[in-house]
């Protein structure tokens, strides 16, 4: 099975994505964490103003199969949430790379994305 990786991002190993428009960053889980996880029935998310640290857990998203946790992919200040999706978790399975996006961060100066895998090494990954 093949699952779309878009190039405009970077990636953690736990899935999740990152993509900065700025002077922020969107941040999402991949389409393969979202076939992994099956449907998405809640998502636990931080609040505007909370403050998030890269490789650390943020939020957690519940599926029929699992409970899962939501890593940061980078560090900062938590500047938008998508609150949609406590009415319409199922955005996360239909669109993760648009519509089902989870939160948008003014990161920290350091809170560089380094070590965050290109579309190609992430695609490698999973495959």
């Amino acid at each position: 099975m093949s699952f779309e990786v878009p190039d405009d991002r970077r990636y953690l190993e736990s899935h999740e994505w990152a993509t900065t428009d700025g002077d922020t960053a969107q941040v999402g889980v991949s389409d393969f964490a979202q076939d992994e996880l099956g449907d998405v029935v809640f998502v636990e998310l931080p609040e505007v103003g909370d403050t998030i640290t890269a490789g650390e857990a943020f939020g957690v998203v519940e599926s029929i199969k699992a409970v899962s946790d939501l890593y940061a992919p980078v560090s900062g200040e938590v500047v938008a949430v998508n609150e949609t999706l406590f009415d319409r978790p199922e955005l996360v399975n239909e669109d993760p790379y648009g519509d089902g996006w989870l939160l948008e961060v003014a990161p920290d100066a350091d809170g560089d994305a380094e070590g965050l895998l290109d579309a190609d090494e992430y695609d490698d990954q999973i495959a």
